[in-house]
């Protein structure tokens, strides 16, 4: 093997249309627009008679389609899943779309192996941000890794509240109140 070749990963396209995702993401955040409007967009650009960007692949669409319809979900629970001493909006928003994007693959996407994702947003990372921006995607991600049955469910059902976050009723109904028999009876 020659040694331009030493340390050379060959990616395959479902990685590229990650990081074409990301990219698409960023731009969206930075330009604040619709990335689902950017996709449109590079779709209408690449079937031009002249193109003028690559074809959007289906997998990278339907990244930004399942990030943009669940953004909610996963920015709520990216922020739980973060160290302590950070907010997800200040991260810089390469690191915010990288973990969008793993997340929604976590979560929304079976067929994906979540340490696949865990692996290749911290790759992604490593070559879009900062030399910290790894570490602390990764123990993000682990964190949300052990406990993916769980935030899987919690994504499917973001409405639900369980039985021990349950509010609580703020008055005390140990009285009991008189039957409707009663009621009626004492009236004059």
């Amino acid at each position: 093997m020659s040694e331009s070749r030493q340390g050379y990963k060959r990616h395959g396209a479902r990685y590229k249309a990650r990081r074409r995702a990301v990219d698409i993401l960023f731009e969206a955040e930075s330009r604040d627009v619709d990335p689902v409007a950017i996709i449109d967009d590079r779709k209408t650009l690449s079937n031009a008679v002249d193109p003028v960007v690559a074809p959007v692949a289906e997998y990278t669409e339907a990244i930004i389609n399942g990030v943009a319809v669940e953004l909610d979900t996963i920015d709520d629970l990216l922020s739980e899943h973060i160290a302590d001493t950070w907010l997800l909006e200040r991260l810089p928003s390469v690191d915010r779309a990288v973990l969008r994007v793993a997340c929604w693959e976590m979560l929304y996407n079976p067929d994906v192996p979540v340490t696949t994702a865990v692996v290749e947003a911290v790759e992604i990372a490593s070559q879009y941000s900062t030399d910290k921006a790894g570490a602390y995607i990764n123990a993000t991600l682990d964190n949300m890794a052990s406990k993916v049955d769980e935030l899987r469910e919690r994504a499917a059902n973001p409405g639900a509240v369980s039985g021990s976050d349950a509010p609580v009723a703020p008055w005390d109904d140990s009285e009991e109140l008189p039957a409707e028999d009663e009621a009626e009876d004492s009236r004059p």
